[in-house]
């Protein structure tokens, strides 16, 4: 792969110019409310965004056949990795998190980004935690490590993570690059504890269709308890959060997280400022927030 600085986007011609969000399942997708919204907002009428199932091992073949007038890809799971590997260059946040969400269609080539970094940081400021000092992560993949990368960024100097298994080679990568502590405990050796001491942050990157781990309340609630999914919602880690009792903190839904780095990815693609809040009320309106 050539590494080095993103080629500029191509700037919006006459002509139309077609994106869409990439992965399987994609049918529950907000991403073609979030960037028809910014297109609209931008005056950007000749530009489209749709939704295409694309299973785990295709992205590559599905990228080698779309035509010049395609300006970019979101891609969503299982392709994210998939993403990266294809691409002639990335940016350092796909790199460290050996994931892209992103692809671009630039003058000479692919070129992968991971907007979910930036998506992630600004949903927990929003939400919050304009810093962190100490942080839990439920989960090890792609979405994990850049929850990783963005505690990192947020201040946290000790991030747990909690896993099924053992941590995955990509996982131990960034870890090891890191300026921080990460212990590592596995989901089935107890429960997770809500109100660990100096917790600030949990993030729950677990799939929608993964069952909650065990949980428990302790003394002290966190500023922030997050889960990056969105829908269905309440996913089983919000219906397990709330089956604590009126005492258990509220799970701030994923909608944050999708909603910025979309803005960035609208940014990407088309080389203009993204409209954040056109994209929200037209999340809202579709029924994103709660």
């Amino acid at each position: 792969m050539v590494r080095g600085q993103p080629r500029p986007v191509l700037s919006a011609p006459a002509a139309a110019r077609r994106a869409a969000v990439v992965g399987s399942p994609v049918a529950h997708s907000l991403s073609p409310v979030l960037h028809l919204a910014a297109y609209d907002a931008l005056g950007l009428t000749g530009w489209s965004y749709d939704r295409q199932d694309v299973p785990a091992g295709g992205l590559a073949d599905h990228v080698a056949r779309l035509g010049p007038e395609w300006a970019g890809l979101s891609v969503t799971a299982p392709g994210k990795e998939e993403a990266l590997a294809l691409a002639e260059g990335s940016g350092t946040s796909a790199r460290m998190t050996g994931a892209a969400n992103t692809l671009l269609r630039t003058p000479t080539g692919w070129w992968a980004e991971n907007t979910d970094v930036a998506g992630l940081r600004a949903a927990l400021v929003e939400a919050g935690a304009p810093s962190v000092r100490r942080a839990i992560v439920v989960g090890g993949g792609a979405t994990a490590r850049s929850a990783l990368l963005a505690l990192a960024q947020l201040g946290a100097t000790e991030v747990t993570l909690l896993l099924r298994d053992r941590p995955r080679r990509r996982t131990q990568d960034l870890v090891a690059r890191l300026d921080m502590s990460v212990p590592v405990r596995r989901l089935a050796d107890g429960a997770l504890d809500l109100g660990a001491a100096g917790v600030d942050v949990v993030v729950s990157t677990l799939p929608a269709d993964a069952p909650a781990p065990r949980l428990r309340l302790g003394d002290e609630d966190p500023s922030v308890v997050m889960d990056v999914v969105y829908a269905p919602w309440p996913s089983p880690f919000a219906r397990a959060v709330g089956a604590l009792g009126p005492e258990a903190p509220s799970v701030v839904r994923g909608t944050g997280m999708l909603l910025h780095q979309a803005v960035r990815q609208v940014e990407l693609m088309t080389g203009q400022n993204g409209p954040v809040e056109a994209m929200r009320a037209a999340l809202a309106a579709a029924g994103g927030p709660g």
